[in-house]
C-alpha cells in the first residue's frame, strides 16, 4: 500500500516520505479500513518534531490519528457484516506506529465508528480529535441552558466544535479570537460574542458581557498562556476545562483558585475512560444524524503533499481542518 511515513524526527520536508509499505491484515477483534481521508492535527506535527521531549517511539511511523474510509476486511470475532461499512477513526496512531496517512489501517473494531451516509469522508476526518475533544470538554464543564461559557480560541478546530456543543445546550458562548476573520468564523458557529484578545481587554469585555458576573465555565486551549486572565473572567465556583497548553508548566493564581472555589478539569482525548468515550460517541452520532453540526474543512490536499499540510497546520495558515485525500486503487 502507499503510505506517508518517517523514520526520524525533524522538519516536515526533511523527514516525511511517501512510499510503499506492507498492507496490514486484521487480527482477532480488528478491522481493516480502506482509507479515503486522513485528518492533520497539531498533535501530529508536534510528535513528528519531538515536541515536549518526546522521542521517536517506533522505528517507522505512519502519522495521523484521524481519518475515514470503508471497512474491507475483518478479523476473527468481528461480524462479516461490517465489511463495506463506512467508518471514521479515532486514536489511529495512538500507542501504535501506523496511523491514517496510508491507504489502509488495521485497528480494534470499536475504533472504526459507523459513519452516517449524510456525512462526507473529509468531514469525518475531523471527528477523532477535534470533535471528541470539544464534546468531552463541554460535557465535563456540565454546560447547560442559561450558562455563560468562554471558549478560548473559538476559530480553532476544537474551539469551533466547542462553541456548537455549548450553544446546542442553550449556553451563551463568548469566545476569544485573534482577527476579524476568525471572529466571523466563530460567530457563524453560534458564539454570541467574539473578543479580539490582541486588541481588547479580555477581562473587561467578559465582565461587560456578563453584567459583571463572569462566565460559569471556560473551555481552554492554552492553560499556560491564559490562566492569568481567569480572575477577571470567571465567577466564583466556576469551572475551567483544559484541553491544551503551550508549555509543560504554568504560573497560576493559586490563592484566587482556592478562595473562589474554582474547579479545574483536564481533557486528554487519547486516554478517555471507556464510559466517557461511549457517551461522547453516542451523542456525536445523534448530532451527526440530525445534521446539527457545522464542519469546517479548510483545505483538502493529496497525501503526497503531507509535508506542506503539516507546515500549514503548524503555522496556522488556515481556519479549519486540513484533510489529506488518500489515493485509491491497489494497496
Amino acid at each position: 500500500m502507499q503510505a506517508a511515513f518517517y523514520t526520524k524526527q525533524g522538519p516536515a520536508a526533511e523527514v516525511l516520505q511517501l512510499g510503499e509499505q506492507p498492507t496490514p491484515e486484521p487480527g482477532p477483534g480488528e478491522v481493516r479500513v480502506r482509507l479515503r481521508t486522513s485528518g492533520v492535527n497539531p498533535s501530529d506535527y508536534k510528535v513528528r518534531k519531538g515536541g515536549f521531549g518526546r522521542a521517536l517511539a517506533y522505528p517507522l511511523v505512519i502519522p495521523h490519528s484521524d481519518g475515514a474510509g470503508v471497512i474491507d476486511a475483518v478479523g476473527e470475532g468481528v461480524p462479516a457484516s461490517r465489511i463495506g461499512e463506512r467508518a471514521w477513526i479515532w486514536n489511529g496512531q495512538w500507542l501504535r506506529p501506523f496511523g491514517t496517512a496510508a491507504q489502509a489501517i488495521v485497528l480494534p473494531s470499536a475504533q472504526a465508528v459507523p459513519l452516517p451516509d449524510s456525512v462526507g469522508d473529509a468531514e469525518a476526518a475531523c471527528f477523532g480529535i477535534p470533535a471528541l475533544t470539544a464534546l468531552h470538554a463541554v460535557r465535563l464543564a456540565q454546560v447547560q441552558s442559561g450558562m455563560h461559557v468562554l471558549v478560548s480560541g473559538g476559530a480553532g478546530s476544537v474551539g469551533h466544535y466547542a462553541i456548537q456543543f455549548a450553544r446546542l445546550r442553550g449556553a451563551t458562548v463568548l469566545t476569544t479570537v485573534s482577527s476579524e476573520q476568525k471572529a466571523a468564523h466563530a460567530l457563524r458557529a453560534g458564539a454570541a460574542h467574539a473578543i479580539l484578545y490582541r486588541d481588547e481587554d479580555v477581562g473587561a469585555r467578559v465582565q461587560a458581557l456578563t453584567s459583571g458576573r463572569g462566565v460559569d465555565a471556560v473551555i481552554e486551549m492554552d492553560f499556560t498562556a491564559n490562566a492569568r486572565l481567569y480572575p477577571a473572567c470567571v465567577r466564583a465556583g466556576g469551572t475551567i476545562v483544559v484541553y491544551g497548553m503551550g508549555q509543560q508548566e504554568a504560573n497560576l493564581p493559586t490563592f484566587w483558585f482556592m478562595r473562589n472555589r474554582i474547579t479545574v478539569k483536564f481533557v486528554y482525548v487519547y486516554e478517555m475512560e471507556a464510559a466517557e468515550r461511549e457517551a461522547c460517541l453516542r451523542e456525536l452520532d445523534a448530532l451527526l444524524r440530525e445534521g446539527a453540526l457545522q464542519h469546517t474543512v479548510a483545505l483538502r490536499m493529496p497525501l503526497a503533499d503531507i509535508a506542506r499540510a503539516h507546515d500549514m497546520v503548524e503555522q496556522g495558515q488556515v481556519i479549519g481542518n486540513v484533510v489529506l485525500d488518500i489515493p485509491q486503487g491497489d494497496k
